[in-house]
C-alpha cells in the first residue's frame, strides 16, 4: 500500500473503535483499573530506560515461528530493519497493530528492509500468534525478556491489568513485559527511529513508519 493511500490515523482510529467496544463490553471498575495501570506506568518514567535514535542496537539471536534462529546481524547484511516489539497474542491492541504492520509489508520490503516482531511468548504461543494472524514477516520468541531488556523495555504488569493470557504465554509467572517499541535499524546497526511508549494503547502509525523508512534508506543512499 503506498502512503499516499494511506490514513495518517489509521491504527489510531482502529484502536478508538476498539476501546469504544470495550467500553460496552467490560466492567467499568476493569476499565479503570486499566487506565490507572496505565497511568501509574507513565508516572514512573519507564520509558527512560529504552534505547534511543543515535545508539547501537543491541544485536540478537532468537528463535521465529517455525524454530529458526534470526539474528539482527544477519537481517542487517541484506538492508535495514524494522524491529517491532509487543506484548503477546492475547491482547487486542498488539493484534491490531501486528495485522496493520502486515498489511504494509509489501512497501516495507519495496524499501530493501525487514520486519522483525518480538514478544516474550513462548514458541508454541508464538507460532498461533503467526497462524491466527496469518502472518508472514518473522515473529521471534523472546523467552524471560531477555532481548527485550537490553532494549531497556521490560516492566512488570501492575496487577489491575494481570491478563491471564500473559503468563500463559509467556509459561512463566514473572508477569514481566515490554513496553510496545517500535525501532529502525540502519545497516550500519544505528536506530534512527524509536517509539516506544509506556501506553500500550500507542502505536507507531503505519504511515510514519513508513515515511521514516523512506528517509533513512535515503540517507544511507547518499552517504
Amino acid at each position: 500500500m503506498a502512503i499516499d493511500q494511506m490514513k495518517e490515523q489509521e491504527l489510531a482510529d482502529q484502536i478508538a473503535h476498539l476501546e469504544a467496544n470495550l467500553a460496552r463490553q467490560l466492567p467499568a471498575d476493569m476499565l479503570q483499573g486499566f487506565q490507572g495501570a496505565i497511568q501509574t506506568l507513565v508516572n514512573d518514567g519507564i520509558t527512560a530506560h529504552a534505547v534511543d535514535v543515535g545508539q547501537k542496537a543491541p544485536d540478537f539471536s532468537l528463535p521465529d515461528q517455525i524454530g529458526d534462529t534470526v539474528s539482527l546481524h544477519s537481517v542487517l547484511q541484506r538492508g535495514p530493519a524494522v524491529v517491532l516489539f509487543y506484548r503477546g497474542e492475547w491482547c487486542p491492541y498488539c493484534d491490531l497493530t501486528l495485522r496493520a504492520y502486515q498489511r504494509i509489508l509489501p512497501s516495507i520490503t519495496a524499501l530493501g528492509a525487514s520486519l522483525i516482531a518480538i514478544s516474550p511468548q513462548t514458541p508454541d504461543s508464538t507460532l498461533t500468534t503467526v497462524e491466527k494472524k496469518e502472518l508472514t514477516f518473522a515473529v521471534l520468541s523472546d523467552v524471560g525478556n531477555v532481548v527485550a531488556r537490553k532494549y531497556g523495555l521490560v516492566f512488570v504488569t501492575p496487577e489491575a491489568a494481570r491478563h491471564p493470557g500473559i503468563s500463559a504465554g509467556n509459561g512463566d509467572e514473572s508477569w514481566e513485559l515490554p513496553m510496545p517499541a517500535t525501532f529502525i535499524v540502519a545497516q550500519d546497526g544505528i536506530i534512527r527511529l524509536a517509539f516506544v511508549d509506556a501506553d500500550w494503547t500507542h502505536r507507531l502509525e503505519p504511515a510514519e513508519l513508513l515515511k521514516a523508512l523512506e528517509s533513512v534508506v535515503a540517507n544511507c543512499l547518499k552517504e
